[in-house]
């Protein structure tokens, strides 16, 4: 059973995604150039919005997610895992990581991609501060 989320956000001039082992999205309004995983601001939904089914999905042993970001008409996906111990509570952040490492900010583990790994072209138009479509899928 795959289950989906969409979240809308925006790109912004200090995105760099250059960070070698997370992905980031948050609901801040603004980020620094230190803020090198964050590839997207403004979402609309953090941990607390997720749905619980997609929730339950995602704490099961052998859930899979794929991530696709889309700005202006640039597409790249990551794939990632869920795990039983994932806590997803975080108020503002969403964060995807290669490591298995987990805490209330943590959405997947386990990822093929960190920012650094993303379509170059996706990142110049995320630094543009366009709007942002991430569609989360869950089987």
């Amino acid at each position: 059973m795959m289950i989906n989320e969409t979240i809308a956000a925006r790109g912004h001039p200090n995105i760099r995604s250059t960070h070698r082992n997370t992905i980031e999205f948050t609901k801040e309004t603004h980020i620094t150039p230190r803020g090198d995983c964050i590839v997207a601001v403004t979402a609309d939904k953090a941990m607390l919005e997720l749905s619980e089914d997609f929730k339950r999905r995602l704490k099961t042993g052998d859930a899979r997610l794929e991530i696709t970001i889309e700005c202006d008409g640039i597409k790249d996906t990551v794939v990632a895992y869920g795990h039983p111990n994932l806590i997803l509570t975080h108020p503002t952040d969403l964060v995807v990581r290669k490591s298995d490492f987990i805490c209330e900010r943590t959405l997947a583990i386990k990822a093929d991609k960190a920012a650094c790994d993303l379509d170059r072209s996706l990142v110049a138009e995320l630094a543009k501060g366009s709007g942002v479509s991430i569609e989360i899928r869950v089987t």
